[in-house]
């Protein structure tokens, strides 16, 4: 069984800085300065900022830097209390529990890359530029804010790549022109975006319809259900394989709960079907999945699921727990 403390260090915040309009960046060092695992682009951490508040943030800064890795954090002022506690409690030389790397936006290998972020989420795209151009790969950003004042890492974006970059604060330009930059699918071309969910939307329903292929993508915000979704839940019989026990999930408490609820320890973050943390293996059964994470093939499967949100469609389910 995974243990809690798996991948778990304690950081010392080395460096602090503002990066736009409610967004500063930390810099984050292990507490005996020994090296930091290593890390691959598209990774993020899980910050353990007290109890019953743990967040995830993407690094952002060099992964060849095995000394020091960096976050950006925007505050949020309709937020559950994550970004505020960073903002206003971790100053220069404050210490901190994370647990990580872990990667669920990898990028993969090809010829050209167009990249599409809005706000924040540029985060995890900084370190895939240099690894694109390492590659020698083709590559472009198109990077969209609100206003140039709360786009974070406009000024070193522009100043390494130049016209490689496409700052386009909105209220200069208006919305993204994702038809003009995504244009019509061209071989060995991969897409790649993170940021609010409407612009994830927009970019995936583009690709959809002019031919893309599914286009790699990291939700900070899980997708929207219907409002009417949790009247489609049913109790069913959840059998945990390795602990023995054979348990019944109401419809008003979440795989997750019922689980913890019986004592089994199991990994977990987010709760909202977002980071991946719960991620379980499904031995039986047919999962209702309901995660802004897995693809449609990885679903389809049924290997895995989310525990924190997702279900199941039938009567029975049988977890590696």
């Amino acid at each position: 069984m995974t243990s809690m403390a798996e991948n778990l260090r304690t950081v010392v915040v080395a460096d602090r800085r503002h990066e736009a309009e409610g967004v500063i960046s930390l810099t984050l060092r292990d507490v005996d300065g020994a090296d930091l695992p290593a890390w691959q682009p598209g990774a993020h951490l899980d910050l353990l900022l007290a109890e019953e508040l743990e967040r995830q943030y993407s690094l952002c800064g060099d992964p060849a830097d095995r000394a020091s890795w960096r976050i950006a954090v925007l505050r949020e002022p309709e937020g559950r209390g994550g970004s505020a506690h960073v903002h206003d409690r971790l100053p220069v030389g404050s210490t901190l529990r994370v647990r990580g790397p872990r990667n669920n936006f990898p990028l993969g290998q090809a010829e050209r890359y167009l990249f599409v972020a809005g706000g924040i989420g540029v985060t995890p795209i900084l370190p895939m530029l240099g690894a694109a151009q390492a590659a020698g790969a083709q590559w472009s950003l198109l990077y969209g804010g609100r206003r140039r004042a709360s786009m974070a890492f406009a000024d070193e974006l522009a100043a390494r790549h130049g016209d490689r970059v496409l700052l386009r604060p909105q209220d200069e330009t208006g919305l993204l022109d994702l038809a003009g930059y995504l244009g019509a699918p061209r071989p060995g071309t991969a897409v790649y975006c993170c940021g609010p969910g409407p612009l994830l939307d927009a970019v995936a329903d583009y690709c959809a319809a002019r031919g893309w292929p599914q286009p790699a993508m990291e939700r900070f915000q899980p997708k929207p259900r219907s409002a009417d979704a949790d009247a489609e839940n049913r109790p069913f019989e959840l059998v945990l394989a390795r602990s023995g026990l054979t348990l019944t999930v109401p419809p008003d408490t979440s795989v997750l709960d019922t689980v913890r609820a019986a004592g089994v320890e199991v990994l977990y973050s987010c709760t909202e079907g977002t980071c991946g943390t719960c991620e379980t293996d499904v031995l039986d059964g047919d999962p209702d999945h309901r995660d802004s994470l897995l693809t449609a093939a990885e679903r389809a499967a049924g290997e895995t699921m989310m525990i924190c949100v997702s279900r199941c469609r039938g009567e029975r389910l049988v977890l590696d727990l």
